[in-house]
C-alpha cells in the first residue's frame, strides 16, 4: 500500500458502505487532485488523491486515500482484506467514514468495527437532505459525544459539509497524533472474560499480527478469522494453539447452552449497543407530531376511565373470535392429519411395544400437541399485532389504577402480560420482567402470582378443553379463561401483600409511545418465532417426556393371571364371531362385544401399569374435583411442562381407548369419556390457571428470589388450585 502514499505530511482513509456517497465525497474533497493504483497483493482498485487544509502559509496538503466500498473488516472479500490491510499496515492518521444517515445502524456497524481497531475516526453523516425529507433528525452533538467521534452533516452531491469534514479529520490527527484508542465494547459473561485472558496471553507473547491491540486480535480470533489466525499460527504457534483452545472451549459452551457461536455473539452485541446508541440520536420531530396529536385523540377514548376496559374486553374477546374462526378448519385438518396417521402406522405395523410406542407415545402424543399450531400461530399474529402497534402499553397504563387495589404496582403489569396475560407468552420471561420493580415486596408479590397467566404452554390445554366440552362458545370460554387468570392473579396478590408480603405501594410513571402500524413482515417474523419456539419444544422436549410418560403408561403391564383371562374372553368372543358368519348370521353385535374386550383390556393396562397406579392411587383424593386417573396422570406430567398435559392425555386415551372405531383427535375422545363431564373440564380449567409453575418457571423463580419462595409457589399454588378446583366442580354439579 506504501506505494500509493505520497511523501505528504498526513494520510486520511476514506471509508464506507457500498452506496453510501463515498464516491462522491471523494470526488468533491480532491477534485482533479486524484489518480488510480491498484491494491498491493489483491486485484482491487483504488484511488488516491490530495486536498489542502487551512489557508495561506499555514495550510497543509494531505493524501487522501479512497478505501474500498465494504460492511466490515471481516477480511472474507478482496475488498475487506484490503481496506483492513491498509488500515493495519499504512495506520493513517485518521479516517473519514462516510455514512447513509438515513440507515444509520446499519452503517454504524463499519464503523464500529474501525473503532475497536482504534483508528482515529469521523463519521461524515451523508445524506442529510434525505433525513430531513423523510420527517427524521440526527442529533449530532449526542452522536459525537456516544462516540467519541466527530460527526459531521455532510451532502456530498452539492459539496455541503466537506470542508468542516476534512478540518475535523485534519484536527482529530492532530490531536491523536498517531496514538490509537481501541473502542472496547462487552460482549456478555460468556466471552468477556475469555476475552481478557486471551489479551493477557497475546500481550505477554509481544506482538503476533502487527501493532493492532491485542483485544482486536482476540475478538478476530473469536469470529474466526482465517487471516488473522494464521498470522498468529505463524507467529508463534504455542501461543497460537492456547488461544484456539480457548475458542474451541468457549464455543462449545455457547453451543450447548445458547445454540449460538462466538461470531453470532459477538455481532448481537455490537449491534445491542448500535441500536442503543441510535435509538438516542435518531428523532422523528415531524412524523412523531403529527403521530402523537393522533395518539392523543385516540387515548381519550382507549384509554378512558370507563371506555378504556370496556374496550380492551372487547379486544380480547374478539382476538379468541379471530382465532377460534379462522382457525376451526386448520386445526381440524391438522389433527384429522395425525388421527389418520396413526391409524396407518397402527395398520402397517405388526402389534408390539415398538407399534404402541409410535402410534401411542409419539404420534398420539407429540400429535395433540402439534394439532393446536393452526390456533397458537392465529393467536400469536394478532398478539404481535397488538404489541407492535403500541396498545399493550395503554393496557399497562389503564390497569395501573386496578392493581394499586390489590396493593400492586403499574409495572406489574409489564410481566403478567409478557407471562400470558393476552395468552401466548411464558411465564419465564414474565418472571424476569419483575426485576424493573423497585420495590423487593411488590416484586416478590408480582413474581409469585405471575405463572397464573395464561402462557403458551396452557393455551394448548384450555383450547382443547374449550373445544371438547364448549363447541361453539370458545372464544367466550378462552375469553373468561383469560379474565379469570388476571382475577386469581389480583385476588391471590391481596392475600399475599396481606401477610407475608406486606409493603407500601410505590408510584407508576409510564410514557405511552406513539400509535404505530404494524408491518405484516414484522408480525410474520415474529408470529413464526414464537410459533417456531412452540413446535420446536413438542419435536424435542414434549417429544422425549411424551416417551418417557408412554413407558410409565405401558409397564409393567397387565399381571400374567388377568392377559390370560382377556385372551380367554376374546377367545370366546371370536369363536361365536366365527361360528355365526358359519352360519351366514349377522356378528356385528358380537363384533361390537370384541372390539370392547380389547377396550377393556387396554384400560385396565393402563390402569397396572406405573402411572396408571400413581393415577388410580390419586383419584381416592381427585375425584373430590372431578379427575380421573388419566387426568392425574397429566397434571403430574405438566410439572415438568404445562405442554406435557395435552400430550399425556393423548398417550393415556390412546393407550386405554373408549370405544372409538376409528382413532379420534384427544377433544373428541374426552367429550366421549362418561368419567370425565363438563363440571369436571371447568374444574380442569381452574386447577391448570393456579396450580405450580412449570419445572423451568421454578428455576427461574428461585433465581430471581430465593428458593424458600419458589418452594412456597409450588405447595401454595397447589394446594389453591385443588381448592378452587374441588369448589367449581361440586358447584358445577349442583347446576348440571
Amino acid at each position: 500500500m506504501e506505494t500509493l502514499v505520497q511523501e505528504h505530511s498526513m494520510t486520511i482513509g476514506l471509508s464506507g458502505n457500498p452506496n453510501c456517497g463515498k464516491t462522491t465525497m471523494f470526488n468533491a474533497l480532491t477534485g482533479s487532485h486524484q489518480h488510480v493504483g491498484n491494491w498491493p497483493g489483491v486485484t482491487v482498485v483504488t484511488k488516491m488523491g490530495h486536498a489542502r487544509v487551512g489557508s495561506g502559509a499555514t495550510s497543509q496538503e494531505v493524501d487522501i486515500v479512497d478505501l474500498p466500498g465494504t460492511y466490515s473488516l471481516t477480511a472474507y472479500s478482496e475488498e475487506e482484506k484490503a481496506a483492513r490491510n491498509f488500515l493495519i499496515n499504512t495506520r493513517p492518521a485518521a479516517v473519514i467514514d462516510v455514512m447513509n444517515a438515513d440507515a444509520l445502524e446499519r452503517n454504524l456497524y463499519l464503523a464500529v468495527q474501525i473503532l475497536e481497531l482504534g483508528v482515529p475516526l469521523v463519521l461524515a453523516l451523508n445524506m442529510m437532505d434525505e433525513v430531513r425529507k423523510h420527517g427524521k433528525d440526527i442529533d449530532t452533538a449526542l452522536l459525537t459525544k456516544l462516540t467519541g467521534c466527530p460527526a459531521i452533516e455532510t451532502v456530498a452531491r452539492s459539496g455541503k459539509g466537506k470542508q468542516e469534514l476534512l478540518d475535523a479529520a485534519f484536527l482529530l490527527a492532530k490531536d491523536r497524533n498517531g496514538r490509537w484508542d481501541p473502542l472496547v465494547i462487552s460482549y456478555g459473561p460468556d466471552l468477556d472474560p475469555v476475552l481478557a485472558e486471551m489479551e493477557a496471553i497475546i500481550t505477554k507473547a509481544g506482538e503476533l499480527v502487527g501493532q493492532v491491540p491485542p483485544r482486536w486480535v482476540g475478538i478476530k480470533i473469536l469470529e474466526g478469522d482465517e487471516s488473522i489466525i494464521n498470522r498468529c499460527r505463524e507467529a508463534n504457534p504455542e501461543v497460537a494453539a492456547r488461544l484456539e483452545a480457548l475458542v474451541a472451549k468457549v464455543s462449545e459452551h455457547l453451543g450447548r447452552t445458547l445454540r449460538a457461536s462466538p461470531d453470532a455473539i459477538i455481532a448481537d452485541y455490537r449491534y445491542g449497543y448500535i441500536t442503543g446508541i441510535a435509538r438516542q440520536v435518531v428523532r422523528y420531530p415531524k412524523v412523531d407530531a403529527e403521530r402523537i396529536r393522533l395518539s392523543d385523540r385516540m387515548d381519550q377514548v382507549l384509554t378512558h376511565q370507563l371506555a378504556g376496559p370496556l374496550v380492551m374486553a372487547l379486544v380480547i374477546y374478539l382476538v379468541y373470535i379471530l382465532t377460534f374462526k379462522a382457525g376451526a378448519l386448520p386445526m381440524e385438518m391438522v389433527q384429522d392429519a395425525f388421527a389418520w396417521l396413526g391409524k396407518t402406522a397402527e395398520a402397517a405395523m405388526p402389534d408390539g411395544l415398538l407399534r404402541s410406542l409410535v402410534v401411542s407415545g409419539v404420534i398420539a402424543g407429540v400429535g395433540g400437541v402439534l394439532g393446536f399450531v393452526p390456533l397458537i400461530m392465529i393467536m400469536f399474529f394478532l398478539i404481535s399485532a397488538l404489541e407492535d402497534s403500541g396498545y399493550v402499553a395503554r393496557m399497562a397504563y389503564m390497569l395501573d389504577r386496578v392493581f394499586r387495589i390489590f396493593g400492586l404496582h403499574g409495572t406489574s403489569v409489564l410481566p403478567f402480560i409478557v407471562a400470558g396475560g393476552i395468552a401466548g407468552g411464558c411465564a419465564v420471561p414474565g418472571v424476569m420482567a419483575t426485576r424493573a420493580l423497585r420495590s423487593p415486596k411488590e416484586k416478590l408479590a408480582t413474581l409469585l402470582v405471575t405463572p397464573f397467566m395464561t402462557c403458551g404452554a396452557k393455551v394448548p390445554v384450555f383450547l382443547m378443553l374449550a373445544a371438547a366440552f364448549f363447541p361453539g362458545s370458545e372464544a367466550g370460554v378462552m375469553s373468561l379463561v383469560t379474565l379469570t387468570a388476571w382475577v386469581a392473579a389480583l385476588l391471590v396478590a391481596k392475600l399475599l401483600r396481606s401477610t407475608v408480603v406486606k409493603g407500601e405501594s410505590t408510584p407508576f410513571v409510564m410514557e405511552l409511545p406513539p400509535y404505530r402500524m404494524p408491518t405484516l413482515s414484522g408480525l410474520c417474523i415474529h408470529t413464526w418465532e414464537r410459533s417456531w419456539d412452540y413446535m420446536r419444544k413438542a419435536g424435542t422436549t414434549i417429544l422425549a417426556i411424551s416417551v418417557l410418560l408412554w413407558a410409565a403408561m405401558t409397564f409393567p403391564g397387565l399381571p400374567a393371571d388377568r392377559a390370560t383371562a382377556f385372551d380367554a374372553r376374546e377367545a370366546a368372543v371370536q369363536e361365536q364371531i366365527d361360528a355365526a358368519k358359519a352360519q351366514g348370521q349377522e356378528a356385528s353385535a358380537l363384533e361390537e362385544a370384541l372390539k370392547q374386550v380389547g377396550a377393556d383390556r387396554s384400560e385396565e393396562a393402563l390402569k397396572a401399569s406405573a402411572a396408571g397406579r400413581a393415577g388410580v392411587a390419586l383419584e381416592s383424593v381427585s375425584h373430590l374435583a372431578g379427575f380421573n386417573w388419566r387426568v392425574n396422570i397429566a397434571l403430574v406430567g405438566g410439572l415438568a411442562a404445562k405442554e406435557v398435559i395435552v400430550s399425556t392425555l393423548g398417550t393415556a386415551y390412546s393407550l386405554g381407548e373408549i370405544d372409538t372405531e376409528d382413532a379420534e383427535p384427544l377433544s373428541r375422545l374426552m367429550a366421549a369419556d362418561p368419567s370425565f363431564p363438563r363440571s369436571a373440564a371447568l374444574a380442569l380449567i381452574i386447577f391448570v390457571i393456579l396450580y405450580a409453575p412449570c419445572s423451568v418457571t421454578i428455576v427461574t423463580m428461585a433465581r430471581e428470589s430465593s428458593w424458600k419462595w419458589a418452594v412456597f409457589a409450588m405447595t401454595f399454588n397447589t394446594s389453591l388450585a385443588f381448592v378452587a378446583a374441588v369448589a367449581v366442580f361440586q358447584t358445577a354439579r349442583l347446576f348440571s
